[in-house]
């Protein structure tokens, strides 16, 4: 890569000559402001807060997108740029619900960081600084329109996801961001994987709250309430508390779980243990005995939601068990319900998940008990959620001890089960359960980093076990998704056996529940790499390492379910998906009326 030589506020920088002027004066220490920038999503130049003066050009120019050249002469912090930003965010403050003391961004907010910055204490324009505009029909997503200040990161995000829900509407000063039509996101063809969230740099977009369910389930005496946490959760929940990203505070999260009042707490880790059992079985099923392959995982919601409005003809490839925490919650209202003799209704089940998909999929009619009536999860609340949570509560959660969930019933001991959160992970924790079946020994090489790693979208491997060449693929994202998809149905790719999709880049450590990265901050770092080793560190140090192998999944078949794949296993822990009209008819009626 050729270098180019430039100065920049009287630093002499060096760098890539296909750098932007913004990263470059990022090398040299100086750190421009963003609004609308989003690294690898969002690079238009559209909001002109990153104007720099370019000696010799006649206008100010967007340091995002305008290319370095050699012996440029750039100053990013003149009266005239300073005095031009700052006009720029009255402006956009001037639109802006400034309710801020109420808004669920307060203090993690990109605009109010820049308001600060720039000493910003009265906007002298006058805008119409909307009145609350809400969409809070869906289960996952709330959108307030009154905060959106139009920077298009949520629309850009969605594109990279390749679905487009989300777009511009009208033009001028009418212009809005929301889906096609005009409608709900809840009558949109959505998988609420919530990247748009995590995209957007104020409070226009969040996760539908669940937190004050949970705290009044909590102080119902009657109500026996159990929380279960996702492996993704520890891997991502102390940056809400100052800590490094990609610090592990597995035993932390557990004690502020324990402070918070909850009757029991178990690992997620037990879900997954259970679904390599239910899913590895139902994938030699169908080798042995001509079922439908490729197997695709269904663990993802964002994923199955996906399949079901863009794919329905892939719907029968996709392995019939629930996730990893609706098993778990079955398992809690029935076998656990049974042992501790609580009668199901009263158990209040919380999941704690990095994924903002997971509250629509807790509420849907398959995620029922047809024998109870009951839902298998009551509540789910996300990794910021639970921050939130934990803050309210007065917890120090910094100065908490290293505690373990409980173990009686539902244990936490396989390393398996916590690689869940990383992309790749269902995929390594299904082979070293089934090479070990198909070998019919304990394995001591299991470790299948082949399938590891967020360089490329889509993974591919062939791995012979017991003479068998199994055909493996890895998608992380829904456009990933789409593009193996595409070429299935082309007949380009190869014939896969197995086939593991997640809904978000880099899988759920990187969910739209996680807690949100300031786009500066992600100019310099890759979330999926960091919150991802933190899971493979957990793995490695657990002594047992094979969902198979988990004594309380043993236990479980042997008192309780059965066999594998067996009529107890498929009442509980099995679904099925259905194909879902994208903007049916019935909609668009409902919004033109």
């Amino acid at each position: 890569m050729n270098m180019v030589n430039l100065t920049i506020d009287d630093v002499q920088v060096s760098v890539p000559s296909n750098f932007t002027v913004l990263e470059a004066a990022r090398k040299a220490g100086i750190n421009i402001p963003t609004l609308c920038y989003l690294k690898g999503i969002n690079e238009v130049g559209a909001c002109r807060v990153c104007l720099v003066e370019v000696v010799g050009g006649r206008a100010l120019a967007a340091a995002c997108v305008n290319p370095v050249t050699e012996g440029m002469v750039v100053k990013t912090n003149s009266n005239r740029v300073r005095a031009t930003r700052r006009s720029t965010l009255e402006m956009i403050l001037s639109d802006h619900n400034r309710d801020c003391l109420a808004c669920i961004r307060n203090k993690n907010c990109e605009l109010q960081d820049l308001a600060e910055r720039y000493n910003i204490r009265q906007v002298t324009f006058e805008g119409k600084m909307s009145e609350p505009n809400i969409d809070d029909k869906s289960q996952s997503i709330y959108r307030d329109a009154s905060k959106c200040i139009l920077c298009g990161r949520c629309v850009a995000a969605c594109e990279k996801q390749s679905i487009s829900v989300l777009s511009f509407l009208n033009r001028g000063f009418e212009t809005k961001i929301g889906p096609a039509y005009d409608i709900s996101m809840a009558d949109a063809p959505c998988v609420y994987c919530g990247q748009c969230i995590i995209a957007c740099p104020v409070g226009a977009l969040h996760e539908k709250e669940e937190d004050q369910n949970v705290f009044d389930a909590i102080n119902d005496p009657k109500k026996h309430v159990v929380a279960q946490v996702a492996p993704a959760v520890r891997a991502a929940l102390g940056e809400e508390f100052g800590l490094p990203m990609g610090t592990r505070v597995t035993g932390k999260m557990f004690a502020a779980l324990h402070r918070l009042g909850f009757d029991k707490i178990y690992d997620v880790n037990f879900g997954a243990d259970l679904t390599i059992i239910e899913e590895g079985n139902e994938l030699l099923n169908r080798i042995n005995n001509g079922g439908k392959l490729p197997m695709i995982t269904s663990c993802s919601p964002g994923w199955v939601r996906f399949a079901e409005f863009y794919y329905p003809d892939f719907l029968d490839n996709l392995s019939t068990c629930k996730s990893p925490h609706q098993m778990e919650g079955a398992i809690i209202k029935s076998y656990y319900a049974q042992k501790k003799g609580i009668a199901p209704e009263d158990i209040f089940v919380v999941s704690v998940m990095p994924c903002t998909s997971k509250k629509t999929e807790a509420s849907r009619e398959e995620m029922f008990n047809p024998t109870t009536g009951q839902r298998d999860v009551d509540a789910v609340v996300t990794t910021r959620e639970l921050a939130r949570m934990i803050k309210t509560a007065g917890i120090d959660f910094m100065k908490l001890p290293d505690e373990g969930p409980d173990n009686d019933l539902i244990g936490d001991y396989s390393g398996a089960g916590v690689i869940f959160g990383a992309t790749g992970g269902v995929m390594e924790a299904a082979l070293r359960t089934v090479a070990d079946i198909l070998e019919e020994k304990d394995l001591p090489d299991f470790e299948y980093k082949v399938v590891r790693g967020v360089d490329a979208g889509i993974k591919e491997a062939e791995l012979n076990i017991a003479g068998h060449n199994i055909r493996v693929a890895v998608a992380h994202s829904t456009a990933a998704a789409r593009k193996l998809l595409d070429a299935i149905r082309a007949g380009t790719a190869p014939e896969y056996h197995f086939i593991e999709i997640m809904g978000c880049d880099g899988g759920c450590v990187c969910g739209g529940g996680q807690p949100q990265v300031k786009a500066q901050d992600l100019m310099d770092i890759d979330v999926r790499e960091l919150r991802a080793k933190a899971l493979y560190e957990e793995d490695e140090i657990r002594e047992i390492r094979k969902s198979h192998q988990n004594p309380d999944i043993i236990e479980l078949y042997k008192n309780f379910l059965g066999e594998a794949n067996g009529h107890m296993a498929h009442e509980l822990l099995h679904t099925h998906y259905h194909a879902r009209e994208i903007y049916p008819d019935s909609v668009l009626a409902e919004e033109e009326n």
